[in-house]
């Protein structure tokens, strides 16, 4: 297949993203592909806990249902294809439900696509790998691990795309990888001759990643950089050529901006090195870019050069790290600070009375040093409210529980006018942590299901 230029929109940025500008961009973009990014190392953390608490989780994007009925009307109708890794850790799952709403809806059932990859669990901690953050081996991780999923490259995509797959939805797939699928796909580029070309559509397809953040989300700063409108932002959508140029624009009337500002911000947004961003497809090197503003909210992007992929393949590990017990409770008007300051060594003396084993304790004053810690300056003047919140890192769920428990009691046992929250959720919460290593490329295998 050969096409001149291509139209891509990004749907989401990320997991809790808004579905409206994905809506709009079906509608009235008038795309070629539709691309959900909806996964991050958290959000397969959250996954994975959920699936060990409740057996009865269905393993997908919990918006899967929102986000299909929005959009699936509009790019049946307007032929648009969609990409999305909403699939988390059960792709095929994801797939069937999206085949289900089609036939709620009354629309013609799409050739959907499904790409699971290999799961590395069971035999990573064999290897003589090393973790990419501490350098320590991963099999120091065994007995804590639960899940070793690789990061997947556009190659399976383009596969299923190859076969007619109307819809595709993948698991863990690297986020510019969703959206350079469809260019490789659409232009025929390959791995061997087209390094440049791969890299170009990678560096496309990270500015279209995180949805908003191109298009003024995540970027206002009242006075010294203003958005228009910012709540009604529109997503992102890159009008691709045969040479890998692009235009990001975005739907006509909406709010937000598209300059260099944004563009800026968002193509070094999480790139540790602009002169090798490493992803399984390509290494891109930004440093070479030409960005230039050729419209109201249309900034072209060239130049972007590129080296061979490695031959390596990232794998993100996920292992329990035990929980975290945590809650809050406030003072407000004068004295407020003192109140918090002394109930902060009575919760103290509390906890050690109660043998509190916790690997690690805060207790935080919001509005004062919640977010900077020890280096937060005093404030000038007395604060008219606090909230203290409290939370330990511990081994075991029992020990997590302790922090509600004594937060309870500074109801009745506590400072005048300590204000209590009634607790509407369970306060301890299981940590699981997120590590990286290296895996050769071969070990990594996907296979497209079609329903």
């Amino acid at each position: 297949m050969t096409k001149t230029t291509l139209r891509v929109g990004s749907g989401s940025g990320w997991w809790g993203d808004r579905v409206e500008p994905a809506a709009l961009s079906a509608r009235l973009g008038r795309l070629d592909y539709l691309c959900f990014e909806t996964m991050a190392e958290a959000t397969v953390s959250a996954a994975q806990v959920r699936k060990r608490r409740d057996p009865t989780f269905a393993g997908y994007d919990t918006y899967l249902d929102e986000r299909m009925r929005a959009v699936l009307p509009h790019c049946l109708a307007n032929g648009t294809r969609i990409i999305s890794n909403q699939g988390w850790i059960h792709p095929l799952g994801a797939a069937r439900r999206i085949a289900e709403i089609c036939e709620e809806l009354g629309l013609p059932r799409p050739r959907i696509a499904a790409i699971t990859t290999t799961d590395l669990t069971p035999t990573i901690c064999g290897q003589d790998l090393a973790l990419l953050e501490s350098g320590a081996p991963v099999a120091s991780l065994r007995g804590t691990l639960i899940s070793a999923e690789p990061y997947e490259g556009a190659l399976p995509i383009v596969r299923a795309l190859e076969q007619g797959a109307q819809i595709v939805v993948t698991g863990r797939v690297a986020d510019p990888s969703l959206f350079l699928a469809p260019m490789i796909h659409a232009f025929g580029w390959d791995y061997a001759r087209d390094v440049d070309l791969l890299a170009r559509g990678s560096a496309i397809g990270h500015l279209l990643e995180c949805g908003a953040q191109a298009t003024g989300g995540y970027f206002g700063d009242p006075g010294y950089k203003d958005v228009p409108e910012p709540w009604n932002l529109a997503f992102p959508i890159a009008e691709v050529d045969a040479r890998g140029n692009a235009v990001i624009g975005k739907v006509a009337g909406t709010g937000g901006r598209i300059d260099l500002q944004t563009i800026k911000e968002q193509m070094f947004y999480e790139v540790h090195d602009p002169a090798r961003y490493i992803t399984p497809d390509v290494v891109v090197d930004f440093t070479t870019a030409v960005l230039e503003q050729v419209g109201p909210d249309q900034v072209r992007i060239g130049g972007v050069r590129g080296a061979p992929r490695t031959g390596t393949l990232k794998v993100s590990l996920g292992c329990t790290e035990g929980f975290i017990g945590e809650d809050m409770f406030f003072y407000a008007g004068p004295g407020c600070l003192a109140k918090a300051e002394l109930a902060r060594v009575i919760l103290e003396q509390r906890f050690a009375l109660a043998n509190l084993q916790a690997e690690e304790l805060r207790i935080d004053f919001l509005g004062v040093n919640a977010i900077h810690g020890a280096a937060s300056p005093m404030p000038p003047c007395e604060p008219n409210e606090i909230a203290v919140r409290v939370a330990a890192r511990t081994r075991t769920r029992e020990e997590a529980a302790k922090v509600g428990r004594e937060i309870d009691s500074m109801a009745v046992c506590g400072l005048a006018s300590t204000g209590k929250r009634v607790p509407h959720q369970d306060r301890t919460r299981e940590i699981i942590g997120v590590w990286s290593a290296l895996v050769p490329r071969a070990q990594v295998e996907s296979r497209i299901h079609f329903l």
